[in-house]
């Protein structure tokens, strides 16, 4: 046995994180550890590893080739870490020292345990393109993939025993994901590394791993082989993990769906560049337009074009009406129309005001009654939540939070911009359903940006395809996913593993 966790807890004074957790890893095979934010997983790993504050109180075991970690020096812990046992984390900017050249932060680790340091050589290895060339950019200059390959250049660079994953690919689209994944199982292969990924993607741990735990409240509360977990699974927990998405029949357009947003010839220049090349599209009230696409295809500027957000070219329509001449005070009243839902709750969310401050703030704006109470209600949350800042909810509740304030004006249209992408399984189901509810509720119209094809069959009437800027293939979402006509589309359905 390479790698085994025993009976391990951690604690943060009455709270317990992590309950009597056990796994074990034999050398050269892959372990997936899922389960929901918050349910212990990278607690787990980091007790084990020593990475842990000194607020955690831990206990049990962790062994790594026979020798005790829990409780071991911390000369001996740092003559591991890195070197027999790495980590890919998730966020590769927050990983990353953005001050410093790539090729110095891949050399750190090989520099540190006596290697010798050949950054370009592994940026070729695992498929940034341009390999030496490369090791002097700055994170910044490089793409979400790139800077995840970066982090598993530096994870790869000591060819260790031993290789944890935690959630290496969360943020990126789905043929990102597929290249970096494989790439990354292919080096695994071959330096016959075994691997924990740690991931709330059952679709990920299904398509990677040989053994399966499902952990829920700091508990490991399923284990086994994956095949025979994604078969029969025996817990309730698990069960609901692996629920099929919701899926909503199509419903033909016609007299009574009239359109909601509409573009002609939309286009978006950066320089020379076209970020979007002349675009043209209807939403119909009532109705979920995806809009689908690998990162850099243009969805999001698109989105934010359609509702004046970025500056572009082209006829833009509201419930029927031109807006893309309005300004000033016929631009804000107009907003009331048409709303939008980022990507990151996190970031989305000002943290130095209260969550009625910022449900109420469009309200403000437009000199309409505040009533944040309501808008929170009808998004599912307790209205006492108001009184609390951002940082003291979860990242679903904060989604809620954003859905809410977009909400608060009554619009008619609203961009959602990967608005589950961040987010565990069940915090996307959650999201999901309530979008449904309110949808059928108020007959809103929803343009649906994602990068998640297996939401956008779930929840879309219409898909429209797009690859640098240009739409390569538009129909219903039942005429797409089952018979899609360009090459492309193909290859994002493969790569969802739809």
């Amino acid at each position: 046995m390479l790698f085994a966790i025993e009976n391990l807890s951690v604690d943060y004074g009455p709270t317990s994180a992590v309950r009597g957790a056990s796994l074990r890893v034999d050398a050269g095979e892959v372990v997936a550890l899922v389960g929901e934010s918050g349910s212990g997983k990278t607690q787990t790993l980091h007790a084990a590893l020593g990475l842990l504050g000194p607020a955690a109180r831990v206990g049990g075991s962790a062994r790594f080739r026979g020798a005790e970690l829990i409780g071991a020096p911390r000369a001996a812990l740092d003559r591991l870490r890195g070197d027999r046992i790495c980590l890919v984390f998730q966020e590769p900017m927050t990983a990353l020292d953005p001050l410093t050249r790539i090729g110095a932060q891949i050399a750190a680790p090989i520099l540190a345990h006596g290697g010798a340091a050949r950054p370009g050589d592994l940026l070729e290895e695992v498929g940034v393109a341009g390999g030496a060339g490369r090791a002097r950019d700055y994170p910044h200059q490089l793409s979400g993939g790139e800077r995840q390959r970066v982090l598993i250049a530096m994870a790869l660079a000591n060819r260790p025993d031993l290789l944890i994953a935690d959630e290496p690919t969360t943020a990126l689209d789905a043929t990102v994901q597929k290249r970096i994944l494989d790439g990354l199982e292919e080096r695994r292969r071959a330096l016959g590394l075994a691997m924990i990924l740690v991931t709330h993607d059952l679709r990920l741990a299904r398509r990677y791993a040989s053994r399966l735990y499902v952990m829920q409240a700091g508990r490991i509360v399923e284990e086994g082989p994956t095949a025979a977990v994604f078969a029969a699974p025996r817990e309730t927990y698990t069960s609901s993990l692996l629920a099929a998405e919701p899926v909503r029949a199509p419903r033909a357009g016609g007299p009574e769906t009239a359109e909601a947003l509409a573009c002609q010839g939309l286009r978006v220049a950066y320089g020379r560049k076209l970020a979007v090349a002349g675009v043209d599209l209807t939403l119909q009230r009532g109705r979920t337009l995806a809009v689908v696409g690998e990162s850099g295809s243009g969805k999001s500027t698109l989105a934010r074009a359609l509702l004046r957000l970025q500056p572009c070219e082209g006829e833009i329509r509201w419930m029927g009406r031109p807006v893309q001449r309005l300004g000033g005070g016929g631009l804000r009243r107009a907003r009331r129309q048409a709303q939008i839902v980022f990507q990151d709750p996190y970031g989305a969310l000002s943290p130095r005001l209260t969550v009625d401050e910022i449900v109420t703030e469009g309200l403000r704006a437009q000199g309409k009654r505040d009533d944040a109470a309501s808008a929170l209600a009808a998004v599912g949350l307790d209205p006492a939540l108001g009184r609390r800042t951002p940082d003291a909810l979860s990242g679903g509740q904060r989604q809620r939070v954003a859905i809410a304030r977009a909400l608060a004006l009554a619009p008619a249209v609203l961009a959602l911009d990967e608005p589950t992408s961040s987010l565990d399984r069940a915090a996307q189901r959650g999201i999901v359903d309530l979008l449904l509810r309110l949808q059928t509720e108020r007959g809103l119209a929803y343009l649906f940006v994602t990068h998640d094809l297996g939401r956008a069959r779930a929840l879309a009437d219409d898909v429209l395809v797009m690859r640098e800027g240009h739409v390569v293939e538009r129909g219903t979402a039942a005429e797409v996913f089952a018979r899609p006509a360009n090459g492309y589309t193909r290859e994002l359905i493969e790569a969802a593993d739809l």
